[in-house]
């Protein structure tokens, strides 16, 4: 009988953690069908929260609607985008328009 080699060796851990990162996956769902939202709803009403914050880097990319033309260039009107968020979402239609 042989010896195991390296690489059978690192393709079982990577069997392994490929398993534990599919078993996140299943976490996730199983989670989602069993939480019970009604205290988050409370939440939101009691505080009044309006909008998703969809990314927290700057002002202009947490939510669309509340960003203005000139904010991703409030340094300088040259200046490049410096947050990545910045190119996931596109401006809101409103603002795009001519």
């Amino acid at each position: 009988m042989t010896p195991p080699r390296n690489a059978d060796a690192a393709l079982t851990l990577l069997a392994i953690l490929l398993l534990l990162f599919g078993l996140t996956f299943v976490n996730a769902v199983w989670r989602s069908w069993t939480v019970d939202r009604t205290a988050s709803q409370t939440l939101v009403q009691e505080l009044g929260l309006s909008d998703l914050s969809l990314f927290t880097e700057a002002r202009y990319t947490r939510h669309p609607s509340q960003a203005d033309r000139h904010a991703p260039f409030q340094d300088h009107p040259g200046a490049l985008e410096h947050f990545p968020t910045g190119l996931l979402s596109p401006p809101p239609p409103h603002l795009a328009a001519p």
